[in-house]
């Protein structure tokens, strides 16, 4: 991975009937709902488990290192930030243990609500629990799935590996690199 300087992406605003959600639990945690950040209108959703942090301790707001490693690798497949928009299966950062499956289940509803305004051209599934969550399949992972096409729900989808494990084992970074290329040929010629 070359040195690159990333940017804090425009968050949007939770939607007023969803701000004070408590159906799954998570607000317990402490942590705040993040709808989603990039541009709401990009043609690419790319899709995570949660948020993560989103302000140092002192309050800061900083780009960590799961944003840095997306748009690195946007930028080294050409994808413009205007094209990307990004959101979770859980909108709240989970800061201590949960009833996984249920959360995910009862999640969901805000992301399906989601994707039926947004209506995404291609959605880009990150890392195991995105892909799962998303398939509504427990047994898929990102090794069967990356590299080619996928109707979900409608939508062509693709998969790739979380940004974190890439960045935690860089020999991923080949694949995940080559992942986001074709999403960009894709993309393209769409």
């Amino acid at each position: 991975m070359s040195d690159y300087c990333p940017l804090l992406w425009p968050e949007e605003p939770t939607p007023e009937k969803y701000k004070n959600c408590r159906e799954c639990g998570l607000d317990k945690h402490g942590s705040r709902m993040i709808w989603g950040e990039g541009n709401p209108n990009a043609p690419i959703l790319i899709l995570l488990d949660n948020p993560g942090a989103r302000e140092d301790r002192e309050g800061n707001p900083f780009v960590c290192g799961t944003r840095q490693t997306l748009q690195q690798a946007a930028k080294e497949a050409g994808i413009p930030d205007e094209d990307l928009y990004v959101t979770y299966i859980l909108k709240r950062k989970p800061v201590r243990a949960y009833d996984k499956d249920d959360v995910r289940r009862t999640c969901m509803m805000h992301l399906n609500d989601q994707l039926s305004v947004k209506k995404p051209e291609f959605i880009f599934c990150l890392g195991n629990v995105a892909v799962q969550s998303f398939f509504q399949d427990s047994e898929v992972d990102v090794k069967k799935l990356h590299g080619k096409f996928h109707k979900v729900n409608g939508f062509r989808t693709t998969a790739s590996y979380h940004p974190l494990a890439v960045r935690r084992r860089p020999n991923l970074w080949p694949i995940f690199i080559k992942d986001w290329k074709y999403l960009a040929d894709n993309y393209r010629i769409h």
